[in-house]
């Protein structure tokens, strides 16, 4: 077995962990946890708060700042969590109010920050909110979106034609009302109302209720969907003959997305999140996470508007497997040349909505993505479950749960579907992957975890779970330097960070070919440098020296190389 030398301790000469004036996000890893498929603790095949807590050590110990917490509160789970019907409490799969305060308790005295998912596009259809509007009950009334029906050759029809994203009309006929009122997710989600100053009131006190019970910030759900164009027009096509016309891709989503009053609003909650820590004895920033799927010059606009982190989605939405260096170096540094003076970079490598990297990139190249991230400045977002290679797991259409999935129908429904990307946890080769005791859990677990799981990584030095921690390890304490990304030719990306004499240079091969090239001359580098990290199955080892005059990176290979001042220890 190769005795690998990896980084425990960090001594890096000319580079220094203290900042003046740094808040404590600004090289964070955000690791986001899927509540329902982290841990579950009590033998009912879902996850759990209790679960959460019992595991928090593992963030700790992949260095990890802060963890991102998918919807908890009371749901029908029509949309697993994401439709609520209290937006103040804990849903009964999950635990209770008193499990979220040890959970908080716990994670601070780790060291850890506790961030929310904030869902304000939409409740559950169970709201007693929504219930009192469809009585038309005020101030209720108009806490959602309401429009009288159309009448088309005396037959009642959708106010327009705005298709929702799980397919089909986003308009719903409600008997009692006489009204259709928009979703423009599940039927069970309907839209709120932020044209309303009462429900503007009421989810401002969601956010306050919840910071002070110790919550440090805010992923925003969906964000750029709260506002509705108000004159209520039909959508143009997206001229894609290929799409069913039910479709949410068959049409141009101008009016239902993007709208001004969003970064308004966004504004608003800004202000009320540094009121708040103002009043509390720490006086650290309280974080706004904004997902909002758009163009590059919207996403921008988040960070004028108050979002702590916009969320960067380059990985998922701009680069793919076929992607070449080119492709790599221009999108990357397109957002660090827009990241705005004060603010700070981020870049997401996986969630609970897209293909997880080690499926989008190959597993080959698991590691590459989450390298690169580390690598970069600023903050990364990593989904629980990619710091060991997690993969997707296929499904039957019997299998599917996702209404996003079941509403595309048996033969697209693994186009829609985000299962494959949420399933358990793979804690150990034990029943259920060590997530549950249970043998049947809420979603299936991938079959690979007899081989695929944290407890046979810990040991060997040259798994994912290694490489991921000694790459964060060394994020710690690089974030003074100086960072340059460069593809070397059409195959190789560098990022080369420099701080007096010490330099970290990151190679990623995007090819499957090996390639042999002078990295000392292209990228000025050293003669001879060590290997500090490589990606798995790359056959390089780390704490051996390289020539950079001929150097050759294995194809889908990651590797990251040190000059001699930053000693290396054994672990």
């Amino acid at each position: 077995m190769i005795r690998a030398k990896v980084i425990a301790s960090l001594f890096l000469l000319g580079f220094t962990a203290n900042v003046v004036n740094a808040d404590w996000y600004n090289n964070a890893v955000v690791y986001q946890i899927y509540p329902r498929s982290f841990k579950d603790s009590d033998g009912d095949g879902i996850g759990d708060l209790n679960g959460i807590t019992s595991q928090l050590n593992h963030i700790v110990d992949i260095k990890g700042n802060a963890i991102w917490l998918s919807p908890i509160y009371t749901s029908p789970q029509v949309d697993f969590g994401y439709d609520i019907s209290n937006f103040t409490d804990v849903d009964r799969d999950y635990g209770t109010l008193a499990d979220f305060d040890r959970l908080v308790a716990k994670a601070k005295s780790l060291g850890l920050k506790v961030l929310l998912d904030f869902v304000p596009n939409h409740s559950s259809h169970e709201h007693p909110w929504f219930k009192k509007s469809i009585l038309r009950i005020k101030p209720y009334d108009e806490y959602y979106v309401w429009r009288d029906a159309k009448i088309v050759n005396g037959t009642r029809q959708p106010p327009n034609n705005w298709i929702c994203n799980f397919e089909g009309s986003a308009w719903e006929w409600n008997d009692i009302r006489k009204q259709y009122y928009l979703h423009q997710f599940a039927t069970g989600q309907p839209d709120l109302n932020y044209r309303s100053p009462a429900l503007n009131q009421e989810m401002k006190n969601v956010l306050t209720f919840w910071m002070n019970r110790g919550v440090d910030g805010f992923r925003i759900d969906a964000i750029n969907h709260m506002f509705e164009d108000a004159r209520f027009l039909d959508e143009p096509s997206s001229n894609r003959p290929e799409l069913p016309k039910e479709d949410y891709e068959s049409l141009l989503h101008i009016y239902t997305k993007d709208q001004n009053e969003t970064y308004q609003v966004l504004s608003s909650w800004r202000k009320l999140l540094d009121d708040h820590s103002k009043t509390s004895k720490y006086n650290e920033t309280k974080i706004i996470l904004t997902e909002a799927y758009t163009s590059f010059e919207k996403t921008m606009r988040f960070y004028d508007a108050g979002s702590t982190v916009p969320f960067n989605f380059m990985f998922m939405i701009d680069l793919n497997n076929k992607s070449n260096a080119y492709d790599f170096e221009r999108v990357i540094n397109r957002w660090m040349n827009n990241v705005p003076n004060g603010k700070v970079a981020n870049w997401v490598v996986g969630n609970h909505d897209n293909p997880r990297v080690a499926s989008r990139f190959g597993t080959k190249r698991a590691d590459q993505i989450s390298m690169l991230s580390l690598m970069l400045p600023g903050v990364a977002v990593v989904y629980n479950g990619d710091e060991i290679g997690m993969e997707n797991r296929r499904f039957t259409y019997d299998e599917t749960v996702d209404p996003a999935g079941r509403n595309a129908g048996p033969n697209r429904f693994y186009l829609k579907s985000r299962d494959p990307e949420r399933t358990p946890y793979q804690w150990d080769n034990t029943t259920s992957a060590g997530f549950s005791n249970r043998t049947v859990t809420w979603l299936p677990v991938n079959e690979n975890y007899k081989y695929l799981n944290l407890a046979a990584q810990k040991p060997d030095l040259l798994s994912h779970y290694r490489m991921f921690k000694v790459m964060t390890a060394l994020k710690s304490v690089m974030f003074q330097s100086s960072v340059k990304v460069t593809a070397v030719n059409d195959k190789i990306l560098s990022v080369v960070r420099r701080q007096g004499q010490t330099i970290i240079a990151f190679l990623m091969n995007v090819s499957d070919i090996p390639v042999t090239l002078n990295a000392s001359r292209l990228l000025n580098l050293p003669e001879q440098m060590k290997i500090y990290a490589a990606s798995v199955g790359s056959n390089l080892r780390p704490g051996s020296w390289s020539l950079l005059s001929d150097l050759v990176i294995p194809g889908s290979a990651s590797v990251v190389y040190t000059t001699p001042n930053l000693s290396f220890v054994e672990i």
